[in-house]
């Protein structure tokens, strides 16, 4: 059974098919779109909305540790932090995920104990996507076998902007195929992509060959998550839906560090896709270091004092 889209089966019968279809998309107004990013970051919040905004950007947060030097102690650690961000305020909502390598998967999902916390796993030889394909469909393959409930995959950013649209769209499709039931992430790494024009197209392959979420990046690279490139992916996002009545959900990674950028983020989505999205089923953050921001940030807001970063766990 095809993933695509009933609307775009045509679009991807062929390599050429393709290949018009993503060369007929609007080419994007890059002031245009920068502007409309920037101004709707201005937009003011109120007190009792920050509130509420914080909480829900803590319920978006896949807590991330991606590193060499990854122990399962420390991702232990990162799972009681994900269901207990702040153990002096049981309040605090729970994260939405813990994001792992492949092989902590299985520690992640001992660690979390049942709690509504999702397991992410990044797969297909991230953050660069060097190998073959059977190495990259194996890599998938154990994380869901492990238990991973969610796969980030990277796509191979090298056949991508060779022009090489069909072999993106077949890895995607394949990916797709190991994922059994859990929900797959296709990461563009859009700092790699060097125009906007490559992340609409790289964003509607992702969404035609099934994903079930747009992720901008990895993290690993010098330019990550923007406003306006995140913008660009829930416009794509929007669109899709309306063509097809299925929604995808997004995700911007890397580089989001304090509660002030998360809420323009948030105003994004809602000014953007609409409030459809503003629910940890179909808007994330990739980060490590923004829930700590958000966890002083809350504090503040109950007790009326800046408690600082001694008063959060250190990941």
């Amino acid at each position: 059974m095809p993933s695509t889209a009933p609307a775009f089966v045509d679009a991807t019968a062929s390599d050429g098919a393709l290949r018009r279809f993503l060369h007929g998309l609007p080419g994007v107004d890059a002031v245009g779109l920068e502007a409309r990013a920037a101004s709707l970051g201005t937009r003011s919040i109120k007190t009792t909305s920050k509130a509420y905004a914080i909480d829900l950007a803590i319920s978006m947060i896949d807590l991330t540790t991606l590193e060499g030097a990854d122990t399962p102690g420390k991702v232990r650690a990162l799972s009681a932090k994900a269901v207990h961000p702040d153990p002096t305020d049981r309040t605090t909502p729970m994260t939405a995920a813990v994001c792992v390598y492949p092989d902590m998967v299985a520690t992640a999902k001992a660690a979390l104990g049942g709690a509504p916390v999702k397991v992410a796993s990044v797969a297909t030889a991230f953050p660069a996507g060097r190998a073959a394909l059977p190495v990259k469909l194996a890599d998938v393959r154990d994380a869901v076998a492990a238990g991973a409930d969610e796969i980030d995959m990277v796509i191979d950013r090298g056949a991508f902007l060779a022009g090489r649209y069909m072999e993106t769209y077949e890895l995607i499709s394949a990916v797709k195929a190991e994922c059994g039931t859990a929900r797959l992430k296709v990461i563009f790494e859009t700092g790699e992509l060097s125009t906007y024009d490559n992340i609409r197209r790289a964003s509607w392959i992702g969404m035609m060959a099934g994903a079930d979420f747009i992720k901008t990046s990895t993290g690993k690279v010098g330019v990550n998550a923007t406003p306006a490139n995140a913008l660009l992916m829930l416009e794509a996002v929007r669109d899709y839906r309306a063509q097809t009545g299925i929604q995808v959900g997004v995700k911007p990674a890397g580089g989001i560090r304090n509660t002030k950028e998360a809420i323009k983020f948030l105003v994004l989505v809602n000014e953007t896709a609409g409030a459809d999205w503003l629910d940890n089923h179909w808007f994330r953050f990739g980060a490590s270091s923004l829930l700590n921001d958000l966890l002083m940030q809350r504090q503040k807001l109950s007790t009326g004092r800046y408690s600082g970063p001694d008063y959060v766990t250190v990941d």
